[in-house]
């Protein structure tokens, strides 16, 4: 009982499959990891211990009687506070609706508990989605698992330190600009953007419309190739969903990546990077080289044009959302969240449509990029993670504000809809975890879990839990 929060996703779901191990000690194992923890993590808003017990009792009959429905039947997993679920608080990280019920599950919640996972409770998480540290002025600031003293990144703070550390299974994040994957490179998980329609947003309150993506967060890469099996397909109730095909995420894991093409672009994701976190980019490409892939280091200019492109977007489409809460309601809004959309409400539209045109011209010239390479490499996060109150970072001798700087390596995929995913690669010399990010075609998921896995079996990164 006292190492099964240790599981993976895979390792406790064979147990399962055996009936070597029951879904009510697992869940309840993890349950009291949240309470062992929590204070010192503040990773959740809410925890729906009765009726995840219910569900683990329920889980368990099904799985003895034969009606195991999968690899996340019993499974324990968390959502980050904007997932829609029926008859259960939903504050989206804010004061304005921390008493918002909603009346239906989100489509992803539905497909989750449909495939027999265990919802855990709500996970904390930067106001509206509109920040990169999850420092929240009405439910505290989400905390590090390895210092409890840094930050975990946002927006999806309470996800990546709740997977991080042991009190769920997995969990589900959304990413705009980054927020996925910055909580995931800080935390040193593994977190998928999938690609831009590939996965429903129904029941999911938006941030933008035109960059939002949702997407797992796991300590394994089959871990998260399970968890989007599970979430992936077109849905009708979504404008954006995707038609297109699902397959299994889990059945290219094995394949040989030798002869794979990586550009590694040289601009942009190393104009401002510590020294630390670009000695492990370059040892993470030096072990794909050794597994046989390419590594090619290139010029792509135009991610120069990226900040422009995706602030414009993003805080214009954010600024609409709330139009009436800045109205009615600003007094209520956290002072770094309302400033931002303070910025997008005076976007004028000229400059908005501009920047979508120019979105076009640059997801050409990233598509482009695909014609001769396969998988695009960069850093996560241009550095460790930051002390909570901290403003600034020291990287190299500059200060570097945070808020921007954390973002500022994944606004690219955002603006192109492509897939990304960030994997652990090692830690600073402050024993901080350190991401690496790579991005494929559009709906070649699996080819992303083909090679990050590849890259897994030879690292130390693998499920490791901190001691928090």
């Amino acid at each position: 009982m006292n190492n099964l929060h240790k599981l993976s996703i895979s390792e406790a779901s064979e147990l399962l499959n055996k009936k070597d191990l029951s879904p009510v000690d697992l869940v309840n194992a993890h349950l009291t990891r949240i309470k062992e923890t929590e204070s010192k993590l503040n990773s959740f808003i809410t925890v729906l211990e009765d009726t995840a017990i219910k569900s683990a009792i329920q889980a368990e009959k099904e799985i003895l009687s034969g009606k195991r429905k999968g690899d996340l039947h019993g499974i324990p997993i968390g959502l980050k506070d904007l997932y829609f679920t029926k008859g259960v608080p939903t504050t989206i990280g804010s004061e304005i609706y921390k008493n918002f019920i909603p009346e239906y599950d989100a489509k992803v919640t539905i497909d989750l508990t449909e495939a027999g996972a265990i919802i855990l409770g709500k996970l904390q998480m930067h106001e509206f989605a509109l920040g990169t540290t999850s420092h929240n002025p009405h439910y505290g600031s989400a905390r590090n698992p390895w210092n409890t003293e840094c930050a975990t990144g946002g927006s999806s703070g309470g996800s990546g330190s709740s997977v991080a550390a042991g009190q769920c299974m997995g969990a589900l994040g959304s990413d705009t600009g980054g927020s996925i994957r910055i909580p995931s490179a800080l935390c040193g998980i593994v977190g998928m953007k999938p690609t831009f329609g590939r996965v429903s947003r129904h029941g999911v309150f938006p941030l933008s419309n035109s960059l939002d993506t949702v997407g797992p967060m796991t300590r394994t890469v089959e871990d998260n190739a399970i968890m989007l099996n599970a979430i992936s397909g077109h849905d009708e109730n979504d404008i954006y969903s995707a038609k297109v095909e699902v397959s299994d995420f889990k059945a290219h894991l094995e394949e040989d990546i030798a002869g794979l093409k990586i550009a590694r672009p040289r601009t942009y994701f190393y104009d401002v990077i510590d020294k630390e976190v670009l000695e492990l980019i370059d040892t993470a490409c030096q072990k794909f080289e050794s597994l046989g892939a390419e590594v090619e280091t290139i010029d792509l200019p135009i991610l120069d044009h990226t900040l422009a492109i995706s602030g414009t977007i993003l805080l214009t489409e954010a600024a609409e959302i709330h139009s009436e809460n800045l109205k009615t309601k600003s007094e209520l809004i956290g002072e770094d969240v309302k400033l931002r959309l303070q910025q997008g409400a005076l976007t004028s539209g000229v400059d908005y449509v501009k920047s979508q045109r120019g979105r076009s011209v640059y997801n050409q010239k990233m598509n482009e990029l695909f014609e001769t390479y396969d998988i695009i490499l960069a850093p996560t996060v241009p550095s460790g993670a930051p002390f909570i109150e901290a403003d600034s970072i020291d990287i190299n001798g500059t200060q570097e504000l945070i808020g921007p700087l954390m973002a500022r390596l994944t606004r690219p995929q955002n603006i192109t809809g492509l897939p990304t995913i960030s994997i652990p690669i090692g830690f600073t010399s402050k024993q901080l975890p350190v991401g690496m990010q790579l991005t494929s075609p559009a709906f070649q998921e699996g080819l992303l879990y083909n090679v990050a896995h590849q890259f897994e079996k030879i690292s130390t990164m693998k499920n490791i839990i901190p001691t928090v």
